[in-house]
């Protein structure tokens, strides 16, 4: 920690595959996947590990890398005066020739990095989930509690339980009586019935628990290896687990409305519901908090243009774009380009998407390079859309980086 205060190395989960955001995952990671115009997702943790001063990180990763491992080593770059960095550590098969059996096992594959860092204290945070958080006052807590691992939890209806690990508190309402893993009915809280604490997948461990759960873990074959599903459960037997209510933390520049804001983007239609978040009068995620940033790469492109009658409103448009057309309640990353006479809707385009002369585009995302002829539709014919692309649950369109449009 910067400041003097206890050592702590902060550990990404970086590595799932992300099959429930295809076809953004197609050709990427989950946590490289663009978000909010010119972000990825991984951009929120390690802001908030930063702005924190947690300045030593491994981001562990494992399919489909390399977009990731680019975007981390160009962007995320310390003083390496002080000794901190950000980097990526590949699935090294340390263990035997196999790769990652869950996330505990990606941890425990990894020790090497807790050996040579030698830290108190080890932030173990997920990679895909958009929020802002001091982990600071997480960390004191822990401190102050005496426990083995701390879990982050956050309020959410109790009929959305089985997408969560659900944390049972006890009577004194911050230790851990029971952790459920997805349960389909778990029961509510004593001051909320219809609500549950869902685990936000963010933990800190004393490093000695940690490394003693791990080895605990890694001999038993009947476990799935994972630490939601195998470390905090046993932690949780073992009386070590206490949990930390995401309410409680409050980071500089917050209003009112964007305090405890937390979304898990594993689907399309969070990705999308998450954007929609973005471009309110008064945001429900605020991108332009100068007191707690959100970090990330600065394209080398000029500013954002409109010619010939372009017009958008309410919507976030990025450097490079040049908009000839009309654009409403949505977000365009660096380099889209928007035709004469095209119209584009409650969408979500990434890096160089381009929407021909005449071309309408509503209620879906494109990835980057997609280009959309003149005078087609996207978003207009459902039926044809069902045959042609992804379609989500909620009707969000997806196509996939350079996907051809027909």
């Amino acid at each position: 920690m910067r400041g003097g205060g206890p050592s702590v190395l902060g550990i990404v989960l970086a590595g799932g595959e992300g099959k429930r955001l295809m076809p953004l995952t197609a050709d990427r990671a989950k946590p490289a996947v663009t978000f909010g115009g010119t972000y990825r997702l991984v951009d929120f943790v390690l802001s908030n590990l930063v702005n924190a001063g947690v300045l030593r990180i491994c981001v562990l990763t494992q399919y489909k890398s390399h977009s990731l491992d680019r975007h981390i080593t160009t962007t995320w770059r310390m003083s390496n005066l002080l000794g901190n960095y950000v980097t990526p550590v590949p699935a090294q098969q340390r263990l035997g020739p196999r790769w990652y059996l869950g996330s505990a096992d990606a941890i425990l594959q990894s020790l090497n990095l807790i050996y040579d860092e030698r830290p108190e204290y080890v932030a173990v945070f997920g990679a895909d989930h958009v929020y802002r958080m001091d982990p600071r006052q997480m960390l004191d807590q822990h401190i102050e509690s005496g426990a083995g691992v701390t879990v982050a939890g956050i309020r959410v209806p109790r009929t959305e339980s089985s997408s969560f690990g659900v944390i049972t508190p006890g009577s004194d309402g911050q230790t851990v009586e029971r952790f459920l893993e997805k349960p389909s009915a778990p029961p509510g809280l004593a001051d909320d019935p219809n609500c549950v604490f869902a685990s936000m997948g963010n933990y800190i461990f004393t490093t000695k628990a940690l490394i003693e759960a791990l080895r605990r873990d890694a001999e038993d074959e009947s476990s799935v290896h994972d630490m939601g599903g195998s470390i905090l459960p046993q932690l949780t037997d073992r009386g070590e687990a206490a949990l930390y209510d995401f309410s409680a933390n409050h980071v500089p520049g917050e209003t009112t409305r964007d305090q405890g804001y937390w979304r898990d983007v594993g689907t399309l239609d969070a990705y999308y519901e998450a954007h929609m978040d973005l471009i309110a009068e008064r945001p429900a995620f605020n991108l332009y908090n100068r007191s707690w940033p959100i970090y990330t790469h600065s394209y080398q492109l000029s500013p954002a243009r409109f010619n010939a009658g372009g017009i958008a409103s309410e919507s976030i448009i990025s450097a490079g774009c040049l908009v000839r057309g009309q654009v409403t309640r949505s977000v365009l990353s660096p380099g889209v380009l928007v035709d004469p006479g095209a119209v584009v809707q409650g969408s979500v385009l990434h890096d160089n998407v381009h929407i021909g002369r005449g071309a309408v585009v509503r209620g879906a995302v494109l990835d980057k390079n997609v280009e959309v002829p003149p005078g087609m539709t996207i978003g207009v014919n459902p039926e044809r859309d069902a045959e042609l692309y992804t379609v989500s649950k909620a009707g969000v369109i997806a196509l996939g980086k350079g996907q051809l449009v027909t």
